[in-house]
């Protein structure tokens, strides 16, 4: 993975990522969805399921399915210049992403066939908002919880493209399973955070900063419902990465850096990662992404 030395001159685009929780038999898991080698935004890496806002997540037909109101959802988000339109768009577009990308649907008593149901009419050429409305069901905004917030850099990350992306943390629904899609991404995993990051440390699997962090962050979680009530106790923290020289090394600090124009740390782990040999790092290696 390579670091964008090019400024991008546009601005971040609104978008939305949904991390999948579980309970295994050895603790808390994550989903994990590989990128398409061919994908102009990671691609060949392993993300979690999300994707840009569009222009029909902001309708107000869509927004007439969800179970709560824009206001409600504006409130849980905590961003008080966010207008009611946009975060009710953000909620919808994390629900349409990560119905897309894993068939998983958060709707109120959404069943395994309910889900396969939608599945099918997205298939046929249903657009999802379409989908739901003939399916009569309201989206389940109640499960995603507002987890943290990343900015793209203009220079400096790993892709050109800037995006402004929520982070949301979701149970899977009970008897629901996510899968790939075959086409945006070939092939899905759950793993423990603390696994997905040895395999990253041993270069089995490819991982993009923002996805290292998270998963130091989920680390520090036994299971589900510990990840999810730490999140429903704080507003979001704003992560804004922000790049720099050290010799011919490209670091990425983080809030609570020396280096970083905010000195309260908003995430656990370790303050800055370091490209060596074309890959993300910590100073102090793997135990450094879990230690406090």
């Amino acid at each position: 993975m390579q670091i964008n030395l090019e400024p991008s001159p546009d601005p971040a685009r609104a978008s939305a990522t949904v991390v999948m929780l579980r309970d295994g038999a050895q603790g808390l898991e994550v989903f994990l969805l590989k990128r398409h080698g061919l994908s102009d935004v990671l691609g060949g890496a392993y993300v979690f399921p999300g994707g840009k806002v569009d222009r029909d997540d902001a309708h107000e037909d869509v927004h007439a399915l969800l179970d709560r109101t824009p206001e409600q959802l504006k409130s849980a988000l905590d961003e008080s210049q966010l207008r009611d339109e946009d975060a009710a768009a953000l909620f919808v577009a994390a629900l349409r992403e990560s119905f897309e990308e894993s068939g998983v649907l958060y709707a109120i008593d959404a069943t395994a066939d309910i889900a396969r149901q939608a599945w099918d009419l997205m298939r046929e050429g249903r657009s999802f908002d379409e989908t739901i409305a003939m399916m009569r069901l309201r989206l389940a905004t109640s499960e995603l919880v507002p987890w943290s917030r990343w900015v793209t850099p203009a220079i400096g990350g790993v892709v050109r493209k800037r995006f402004d992306t929520r982070f949301f943390l979701a149970r899977v629904p009970h008897g629901q399973e996510p899968r790939h899609d075959e086409r945006e991404t070939t092939h899905s995993v759950w793993l423990q955070p603390r696994e997905a990051l040895r395999q990253y440390w041993e270069r089995e699997i490819e991982l993009a900063p923002p996805q290292i962090m998270s998963l130091a962050h989920l680390a520090r979680h036994s299971n589900a419902a510990s990840a999810i009530a730490e999140a429903e106790s704080r507003p979001p923290p704003l992560v804004h990465p922000e790049p720099f020289a050290d010799g011919d090394v490209r670091v990425i600090c983080y809030p609570g850096d020396e280096r970083h124009s905010l000195r309260q740390r908003a995430l656990p782990g370790p303050t800055r990662l370091r490209h060596v040999d074309g890959r993300f790092e910590p100073e102090g290696g793997f135990d450094a992404l879990l230690r406090d």
